[in-house]
């Protein structure tokens, strides 16, 4: 049985998620390069297909609060430093996604599907 629309825009952002992660973590991040990382981060994932918009805002206070209790002024990128939203649209289908904390976890997950 060949998948869905549906399923085959999920499986795009997915992708996409995978993509951000995992490119991105461990990248040295401060206070002052937050943003320009996060922009970075939204214009390389832009350029994969399907994907219609990505917004990725830095949470600086978490790299404060890292930073407050170590020598150095950086600390390395983790999902808990940023929350995303991300659009796929994908032959009349368009899926809402988002990446924020749940506990200890960079929970990534699929907000709604909506066909045309």
């Amino acid at each position: 049985m060949d998948p869905t629309e549906s399923e085959t825009a999920c499986f795009e952002a997915g992708i996409k998620f995978g993509t951000l992660y995992h490119q991105f973590a461990g990248t040295p991040v401060s206070p002052e390069s937050a943003e320009s990382l996060g922009r970075a981060m939204e214009e390389a994932i832009e350029n994969q297909p399907h994907c219609a918009d990505v917004q990725v805002t830095m949470r600086t206070d978490r790299i404060e609060a890292e930073l407050a209790d170590q020598s150095a002024e950086y600390t390395e990128f983790t999902g808990r430093f940023a929350d995303v939203t991300m659009t796929i649209e994908y032959e009349g289908t368009t899926v809402e996604t988002s990446m924020s904390m749940e506990g200890d976890y960079p929970m990534m997950r699929v907000d709604s599907v909506a066909e045309d």
